[in-house]
């Protein structure tokens, strides 16, 4: 199952597509600003039982016209079959598109992170016909932010740079530097991002600590996250409706990112999203929702 921090780090590069031109500096690739980009449709399955999908897919327009298309994937943990998968996105978004593709890989785990930094061949070792060079964000590499008025320079590096650093020992540190960085910024900006940081962070125990800070320092501000916190204070007795409330809201909002995108909605696919339960579960769901296709985009696994 693809848990809330695989969702953030590839989502948030949908949020900021922007996010890619500094991230890519870091990386010490200097790939430029972009000067519009649009979030494209992730199914990269052909007609043919297997289904393949990428994480997050961009096409990223320059100023001076040269166009790319940024194919972003979350990894967890070593695969050995994932670097032939992307391998073949990247083929089939070049034989498709006709444009250059570049894959970003973002992962939370050092080894995981330095494993997709190798080149990954195909053929004979002596004569290799494929090569995948990945540009790859994660702890090794990203920088610590603690500085306040760094994380205010760029808040969406300063968020993937929570996200990826989420098991360092500094992360109470650098999670302090983040939440104070937001104190002065408006809502619709600050809620993206403490939203996208606590599910960057899983259910790791930084997740709490980025709790605590949201409901002191944040307290001000109406993010599903931060009346989810104020709600937890409240009288045990009222937790189950609560619980109920959150989903039923979460499946509303699944509902009707679908229906402005003008997308059919069966009654089977209605009933398996008002009725879902599971909070995780539908909160990925409604990550997706915003930038599905169809409905079976929504429910997709990968």
């Amino acid at each position: 199952m693809v848990s809330s921090s695989h969702e953030a780090m590839h989502r948030i590069f949908q949020e900021y597509p922007g996010l890619f031109s500094r991230v890519s500096e870091v990386l010490g690739v200097a790939i430029g600003p972009p000067a519009s980009a649009t979030v494209m449709p992730t199914d990269l399955t052909e007609n043919r039982p297997l289904e393949r999908r990428v994480d997050t897919l961009l096409r990223i327009d320059m100023e001076d016209d040269r166009s790319y298309l940024l194919a972003i994937e979350a990894q967890g943990k070593k695969d050995p079959d994932k670097p032939a998968s992307w391998m073949y996105y990247l083929s089939y978004l070049q034989a498709k598109y006709k444009l250059p593709p570049m894959l970003l890989v973002v992962c939370q785990d050092r080894a995981t992170a330095e494993w997709a930094t190798r080149p990954f061949t195909v053929g004979h070792p002596q004569l290799p016909v494929l090569t995948l060079q990945a540009l790859v964000a994660g702890p090794h590499n990203m920088p610590v932010i603690t500085d306040v008025a760094e994380a205010r320079k760029d808040l969406a590096l300063a968020t993937l740079a929570a996200i990826t650093h989420a098991g360092d020992p500094d992360i109470g540190a650098i999670l302090k530097t983040l939440s104070t960085a937001l104190r002065d910024v408006p809502e619709t900006i600050a809620d993206p991002i403490v939203e996208l940081t606590a599910q960057g962070l899983g259910n790791r125990p930084a997740a709490e600590q980025w709790r605590n800070l949201v409901a002191v320092d944040l307290s001000f501000y109406k993010s599903s996250l931060s009346e989810e916190i104020r709600d937890e204070g409240r009288a045990e007795g009222r937790a189950e409706g609560r619980a109920e409330g959150r989903t039923e809201g979460l499946a509303r909002g699944i509902l009707l990112f679908l229906a402005q995108a003008g997308i059919d909605v069966p009654d089977e696919a209605r009933d398996r999203i008002t009725g879902c339960t599971d909070l995780d579960t539908l909160s990925r769901w409604l990550l997706r929702a915003p930038t599905a296709a169809t409905v079976e985009d929504v429910f997709a696994v990968g």
